[in-house]
């Protein structure tokens, strides 16, 4: 058999004009892992609710982080998966699982490259029905569909593993070293109803306050636990004070409970406690992107110097750091030995 890697990212607009915005969003948001109501339901939110109005707003902050090459999410990505490439003697292919480049065109080279045995790498290291589950299935719809002799084996998600906790804690070395009164560890949000959905057990995940200190089945598909032991096994590698840290959750959508505590607040409350320098990390991103850059860096700044912070710092995600690549390579290597 010859075998293949394939990474796959969120995506991000084509451009930053409304129209590819809304193209970005209509893609994103029918997609039922991500709003998870009936099609009718989600068609009316989606086109009546949230279209009309959301596009012009995106567009606008997409503007603020746009780079010459295009967007950061997707020039990050490919530069990494260039630099994935020669680190390996079969085929490195990227995709987004909205927009471009498509995984239908990423499985179409794959497939005329005779590749039958693939490794598909979500560049999520947490589970999540919105994220990580989403990219799997359409990637497993998309072989079926124009390669199916390929075998499509997947990555398990890596919230703990240690060449990415290397890698995370190497990549905020520098600004945890500069000095700090806090480190905020922010993590994309999700709705409360997607941890109990993905719960096997059906009556774990938040259940009760500690449900992610109790062993059970349900953290091999839960969000929430999984990013608690990532923050765990970080501040153990990295020495951080049990004291000078804690975990939030931003990107909320909607009226529907979202996990808590939310980041605007979190940024807003923490100047009130004495906290003038702190660090923002999002470790559920690994690569820079409109939630990180434009969200925190730049509306999480505002909020926390409007309630009398002094300066936030907004810790840089892997993006292309050399341990990152290292850990992705562990990961193919892995699968090519087999």
């Amino acid at each position: 058999m010859t075998k293949g890697i394939l990474l796959v990212n969120l995506g991000s607009p084509d451009s930053t004009s409304v129209e590819d915005v809304r193209k970005y969003l209509r893609e994103f948001l029918m997609d039922g892992r991500v709003l998870d109501a009936p099609w009718p339901v989600r068609f009316c939110v989606v086109h009546f609710a949230i279209l009309p109005s959301r596009p012009k707003e995106s567009a606008h902050a997409y503007q603020k982080i746009w780079t010459p090459e295009g967007s950061p999410l997707v020039v990050t990505s490919r530069h990494v998966q260039k630099k994935l490439q020669p680190r390996l003697n079969v085929p490195v292919e990227l995709a987004m699982r909205y927009q471009n480049p498509s995984i239908e065109s990423a499985i179409a080279k794959l497939r005329d490259s005779s590749v039958d045995d693939l490794l598909l790498i979500p560049l999520f290291p947490h589970y999540a029905m919105s994220s990580y589950e989403t990219a799997v299935v359409r990637v497993q719809e998309i072989a079926a569909q124009i390669a199916p002799q390929m075998k499509v084996t997947v990555q398990p998600p890596y919230f703990d593993v240690p060449d990415y906790i290397a890698a995370l804690a190497a990549s905020a070395q520098d600004s945890l070293q500069s000095g700090y009164d806090h480190l905020l560890f922010s993590f994309h949000g999700i709705p409360e109803r997607h941890l109990k959905k993905s719960d096997p057990t059906g009556c774990h995940c938040l259940a009760k306050e500690n449900c992610c200190e109790v062993s059970s089945p349900a953290h091999a598909t839960c969000y929430r636990a999984q990013c608690f032991k990532t923050v765990a096994t970080f501040v153990a590698k990295a020495n951080v004070p049990k004291n000078k840290y804690s975990v939030s959750f931003q990107s909320r959508l909607g009226k529907d409970p979202w996990l808590k505590p939310y980041t605007d607040f979190e940024l807003a409350e923490l100047p009130k406690r004495g906290v003038k320098k702190i660090l923002v990390i999002c470790p559920a991103f690994v690569s820079d992107c409109l939630e990180t850059i434009e969200e925190i860096g730049m509306r999480g700044k505002e909020t926390f110097l409007e309630a009398g912070g002094k300066e936030l710092v907004q810790i840089p995600c892997m993006n292309e750091h050399p341990l990152w690549i290292d850990a992705l390579e562990k990961m193919a290597r892995s699968f090519l030995s087999r």
